[in-house]
């Protein structure tokens, strides 16, 4: 267990300073009936209106996630706090059930998850993503699916389902084809090699499976891009995109301190050089440019990416097509 290691909270009236070496901290699972389940998202830069978090912080612990600070709002930390304070909406499956069936509701793409990773280990005993899912599968809900989580193919049976009708597809983000490197900046996450395993189960089910290296990490991974094409391939993913490593707010102080003490020799040329590529800084927030880069070498591992995915037929995601949604015939609606 890493100790405690949360940069403050902006948003707190106070931050604790440990005198001495800090304490270790376990897991602690917080259960809340959640108001609403289903986020709106503006961004042009996203492919998808509508996003579903079953839980709130992620025990994968990547070192570069960047919605760590959305932590802060429940009063907690950008740090270890996201990996170890872990918030479960008990009644998700409920709330979107009652969500689809609204009359205004016309069965636009959701996305499983916009924050966090619907396949964290919680869900193993939760199961609150397959719930969900199956609620989807009685409305023909179109769902994509974008984890880390190896766990993904224990539901492959409810993603093939969806996915014989155009309503299901899934991503597996694969950041490194290196498992010592993955275990040192995603230390919670299934090694690659289980990723790409989920990816073939997936695709011999019919399911229509992608493959995300995100984040493109300029001096870490980029030069692995073509193992992980290729892997992902073999498994018998049909498309891939990337997103350049963004690193908002706090993230920024999380990540160098994990790269630092994984890669000490290779730290400060990974941050220079992600820096080059966001005009100077290690976050560029603005729409059309916070998930790309700029500059030679931008182009250089854009290019690679591009390359690779051209040879080995990966295409890039497609925008989702009509919806098959319909509301499922209920007793006593014989004019619904």
């Amino acid at each position: 267990m890493r100790p405690v290691a949360n940069p403050p909270n902006p948003w707190a009236t106070s931050h604790v300073e440990w005198l001495g070496e800090p304490p270790t901290d376990g897991v602690h699972i917080f259960e809340e009936d959640a108001k609403s389940i289903l986020s709106e998202n503006d961004s042009p830069d996203l492919p998808f209106r509508w996003s579903l978090n079953p839980y709130r912080g992620c025990f994968h612990g990547c070192a570069y996630c960047y919605a760590r600070p959305t932590h802060q709002y429940l009063g907690f930390g950008a740090g270890t706090d996201w990996e170890r304070r872990l918030v479960v909406k008990r009644n998700a499956p409920e709330l979107l059930r009652a969500h689809l069936s609204r009359s205004s509701w016309n069965g636009e793409l959701i996305m499983f998850s916009g924050v966090t990773d619907c396949y964290q280990p919680l869900e193993a005993s939760y199961q609150l993503t397959r719930r969900c899912l199956e609620v989807c599968r009685e409305f023909r809900q179109p769902v994509g699916v974008i984890t880390k989580g190896a766990l993904v193919e224990r539901d492959v049976d409810v993603l093939a389902d969806l996915a014989r009708h155009g309503a299901a597809t899934v991503f597996l983000s694969v950041p490194f084809a290196d498992g010592a490197d993955s275990r040192a900046i995603e230390p919670f996450v299934a090694l690659p090699e289980r990723r790409f395993a989920a990816i073939q189960v997936l695709a011999s089910a019919g399911v229509p499976v992608g493959v995300s290296l995100s984040p493109l990490i300029p001096g870490l991974n980029d030069h692995q891009v073509p193992e992980i094409l290729e892997r992902a391939r073999a498994a018998g993913a049909t498309s891939a995109f990337h997103v350049l490593l963004r690193l908002p707010a706090e993230v920024e102080d999380v990540f160098a301190a994990r790269l630092r003490a994984a890669f000490p020799l290779r730290a400060e040329k990974v941050l220079s050089i992600l820096r080059s590529m966001h005009d100077g800084k290690a976050n560029d927030p603005r729409f059309h440019e916070r998930m790309r880069g700029q500059g030679a070498r931008y182009e250089v591992v854009a290019n690679l990416f591009r390359t690779v995915a051209k040879r080995l037929g990966l295409t890039p995601p497609e925008r989702p097509g009509p919806s098959p949604f319909r509301r499922p015939f209920q007793q006593g609606s014989l004019f619904g």
